[in-house]
């Protein structure tokens, strides 16, 4: 199918009060990163992430649209199935230089968020600054420090890989303050200077 697991570290779900098990989501229509955490308490946990690629088979070849879409969406509901997350958190896309990589781009978010409602799962959304802001303290970072952030945040024995990483950030910063859980509303919110305001 094309989902690739990495640390595969599965912890089982803690019946303690305060838990919740939350999936991150960097949609791509090439590949789309999942990272999947648990927050106790205060206390952040890793769980799983990889990618899931609609490109590959013998040929190497993308498959046409529809199907791509296919993959991610059943993807996605593999891992919803496997690891139960409770609340998700996806990127939000935003108007690039290019309109139809955007809309393709936006088709496949539009995958991701279809494989978490079909499970009554609650979604976040956070724009690329807002997950940078709360996991590096700067919204314009690179994405070799979200990878290192990630690693030290979650204890990883390694960095994950650049769209996984993206993924555990978004889990990360819902984590830190999403919707239901840190009480702090970034709904309503401008970002100015990659802060907050």
């Amino acid at each position: 199918m094309g989902i690739t697991f990495h640390f595969s570290l599965f912890t089982v779900i803690n019946a303690v009060t305060g838990h919740v098990r939350i999936l991150g989501i960097d949609p791509g229509l090439q590949i789309t990163g999942f990272g999947v955490i648990e927050k106790t308490g205060e206390k952040l946990s890793y769980v799983a992430s990889g990618t899931i690629k609609t490109a590959g088979g013998k040929s190497g070849k993308a498959e046409e649209l529809p199907a791509r879409l296919k993959i991610i969406l059943t993807g996605l509901a593999e891992v919803i199935q496997t690891y139960a997350p409770e609340q998700v958190a996806i990127e939000k896309v935003f108007v690039n230089v290019n309109p139809q990589s955007t809309l393709l781009l936006g088709q496949a978010r539009g995958a991701a968020i279809s494989a978490a409602v079909l499970r009554d799962l609650p979604v976040a959304e956070y724009t690329a600054l807002q997950v940078k802001q709360a996991v590096v303290g700067n919204g314009h970072a690179a994405k070799e420090q979200v990878q290192e952030m990630v690693k030290r945040l979650l204890n990883l024995p390694a960095a994950p890989k650049p769209d996984s990483a993206d993924a555990l950030a978004c889990a990360i910063c819902h984590a830190h303050g999403g919707q239901g859980l840190g009480k702090l509303a970034t709904a309503g919110f401008r970002v100015r200077g990659g802060r907050l305001v």
